[in-house]
């Protein structure tokens, strides 16, 4: 009898480390009597249940064969005209054919990697950055170079440096209410990023699933929609914060080339998203006023920020320090020196509080000091009892 050769081994990626992280806190989370603040999950209350159940029954009423059957690859036209109306309605003149609808905003950037980069390119990241996309990037086999930020957003100037050292194909971007840290990037920075894509020619990735959740201040323009940068940023986003994560719709806005290039892609990966989720979601936004919603979910939002905010200083160690984002659904801790939050998560978690440790974001060295805390998914009462617990474990 012939011996048995095993057939080939799986292809090592860099991702699954990280990953492991992340997924290891999560799963302390789930612990009976453990309040969560680690998940980026929208509040539940938020979620129209009643309006979403009655949008399917719709379709699957009046047009079962289309929304049950295959469908075009870059989306379905109304959710795409829909999606476009809103988006020129906040400022960026946009024609659905320059969309692309895609299973979550995660999958937008998949392709977008898929598309641009090789093994050995450069994207460059603000430090720290969301975790998602630098396994996104990691699969790809690009060098991924961190650029320092501050409150503002992104250091310019440290960009610029990052630019003309290494010569990225790809700066990646989340410019409003950032994931991990909560930060804005300031319009004077965004009008000076678009001025170095033009001039030293590479790649933006805007993404954007938070920009509606703005709680404080005014609305800040796009990167897109400065001059210059049009024709060379990829902007992504989702329906996940404003209607349900569950439903998995993202999209991309990209210029026609790139778009074309996304299309083929998809078809090879997926041939097309959910017809009869996106079928349901267009039914859901036409006939209903999500403007009105977001006017509540912005409201909860502030105000379960600020219960967090009015905590910390009462249940951290001296010398913390924490974002004050204007919007989205994210705090950052940076705990004083000595302190390792990932070593602390059981801790915490046996005091009955999670979150999550703030090291899988960095692409360069991580500072292990750093934590993030969501305060989307709990009420007042809930926060101020999860930050006692936080405060008791870190004593």
């Amino acid at each position: 009898m012939a011996e048995r050769v095993p057939p080939p081994g799986l292809v090592p990626r860099p991702a699954a480390a990280s990953s492991s992280v992340i997924r290891d806190a999560l799963a302390l989370a789930r612990r009976p009597g453990v309040l969560s603040f680690a998940g980026g999950m929208p509040a539940s209350e938020l979620l129209d249940v009643e309006g979403l159940r009655a949008a399917y029954d719709h379709v699957l009423s009046t047009e079962p064969v289309a929304a049950l059957q295959y469908s075009l690859t870059d989306g379905d036209p109304r959710l795409r005209e829909l999606i476009a109306g809103r988006l020129t309605g906040r400022g960026l003149d946009t024609d659905p054919a320059g969309l692309v609808v895609t299973t979550g905003a995660q999958q937008a950037l998949m392709l977008l990697a898929t598309v641009l980069l090789r093994p050995g390119d450069t994207v460059a990241v603000e430090e720290p950055t969301y975790l998602a996309a630098l396994q996104c990037f990691a699969y790809t086999g690009a060098r991924v170079v961190s650029v320092p930020a501050d409150d503002g957003g992104i250091d310019v100037d440290a960009l610029a440096h990052v630019v003309a050292r290494d010569r990225p194909r790809l700066v990646y971007l989340v410019p409003d209410f950032q994931n991990p840290t909560g930060r804005t990037l300031a319009l004077e920075r965004r009008r000076a990023v678009a001025r170095l894509a033009e001039t030293r020619g590479f790649w933006i990735a805007e993404d954007d699933p938070y920009g509606e959740l703005r709680f404080r201040g005014e609305h800040l323009p796009w990167v897109a929609a400065q001059t210059g940068a049009r024709d060379r940023t990829v902007l992504l986003g989702s329906l996940s914060k404003i209607l349900a994560p569950g439903l998995r719709l993202g999209w991309m806005s990209a210029p026609p080339a790139l778009l074309r290039a996304v299309v083929l892609a998809k078809q090879a990966m997926d041939l097309h998203t959910s017809s009869v989720d996106q079928a349901a979601a267009a039914h859901y936004l036409a006939n209903h006023d999500i403007d009105a919603r977001l006017v509540g979910g912005r409201a909860l939002y502030r105000e379960r920020c600020d219960a967090m905010l009015g905590e910390l200083s009462s249940v951290l160690p001296p010398g913390s320090t924490w974002s004050r984002p204007d919007g989205g659904m994210f705090l950052w801790v940076r705990l004083p020196e000595g302190f390792d939050s990932a070593a602390l998560l059981p801790k915490a978690v046996d005091h009955g509080v999670s979150y999550v440790p703030g090291a899988p974001f960095f692409a360069g060295p991580p500072d292990a000091s750093t934590l993030r805390l969501s305060f989307a998914g709990h009420g007042r009462e809930e926060t101020v009892e999860g930050m006692r617990r936080l405060g008791k474990a870190l004593s």
